[in-house]
């Protein structure tokens, strides 16, 4: 069996994440305490307590979602499972990074960190949004954006899943394409809850800033395959990562063909470590042949140990 371990994104949050995990693991205490420890603001208390409002708020979401998925991590390795390569979706591939032991788990949150007050600020200073289009085709989706791209930004961000693509922009734009999607005959058109126009130029603020941060941080070639969110394609050189991971701020998530690379390269069970179950939903729709279990419980973690 060649195993994957596939990280979450944004969105996967919720009030409580972690908790339980805090409470009957030694593992992920430790994992929590030591990011108290780094941050400027306490994670355990937003995570195990909310308010879901600040939760929700971006530089405190994505260092939320990575410890959450580190800990399982962590409780995984100390049961001597490892995956055979790794990836994760948008922010998720931070956490992909750790787990290849290409990033230190300190290094990795401070990234993240930094990254996700960029992005906060960037989406205040140049307002846009997104939107998720179910129902079309990837031809369709790009033609919808390239329709409406003649008056501002709008572009794919997120290739999820067939028929299931988010698309990112400018406020007006992104409203515009609800409509013309339905038009076209999506099944589904709704705008995302975020703060900015993730994965296009509207993020273009945040780069100089990630890029001196990623520039600042010691790499390592990465012991597993991460599957890149830029190229879908495995990758292991230090310096190839920290270039892609810098691509990745304004660039589509290619995360469809990313599963599909994987699956072609012989990987046959996956699991998704952190809260929720996203990727496992996304990867039935891309191949229900492949197995994915999400493992971000105690009971899961237990259930686990016990198969």
């Amino acid at each position: 069996m060649k195993k994957a371990f596939i990280f979450p994104g944004q969105a996967s949050q919720f009030v409580g994440m972690g908790k339980d995990l805090y409470e009957q693991f030694e593992t992920a205490r430790k994992i929590f305490d030591r990011a108290d420890e780094i941050l400027d603001f306490g994670l355990k208390k937003v995570c195990f307590e909310g308010p879901e409002e600040e939760l929700k708020l971006t530089y405190i979401t994505q260092p939320a979602i990575f410890v959450h998925s580190l800990a399982v991590y962590y409780l995984l390795k100390e049961k001597g499972m490892e995956a055979q390569g790794v990836a994760g979706h948008s922010l998720g591939e931070y956490s992909a990074l750790v787990a290849a032991s290409s990033l230190s788990f300190e290094d990795g949150l401070r990234l993240v960190q930094i990254r996700g007050r960029l992005m906060y600020e960037s989406g205040k200073k140049n307002p846009g949004t997104m939107a998720a289009i179910i129902g079309l085709s990837e031809k369709q989706v790009n033609e919808l954006c390239q329709r409406l791209s003649v008056r501002g930004i709008i572009q794919p961000a997120n290739f999820n899943s067939p028929g299931q693509i988010a698309i990112s922009g400018e406020v007006e734009l992104i409203h515009d394409a609800l409509e013309v999607a339905k038009e076209m005959g999506a099944k589904k058109a709704v705008e995302l809850v975020v703060s900015g126009a993730f994965h296009s130029p509207l993020m273009d603020d945040a780069r100089a800033g990630l890029q001196e941060a990623l520039e600042k941080t010691e790499f390592r070639d990465a012991a597993a395959p991460v599957y890149s969110n830029v190229t879908a394609k495995p990758v292991t050189d230090k310096e190839e990562i920290r270039q892609l991971l810098f691509k990745q701020l304004t660039s589509p998530v290619l995360w469809q063909m990313s599963m599909e690379n994987m699956i072609a390269d012989g990987f046959d069970q996956f699991y998704e470590l952190g809260p929720g179950k996203v990727l496992c939903g996304l990867l039935k729709r891309i191949n229900r042949q492949v197995p994915c279990q999400p493992i971000g419980t105690v009971e899961a973690v237990k259930q686990l140990g016990e198969s």
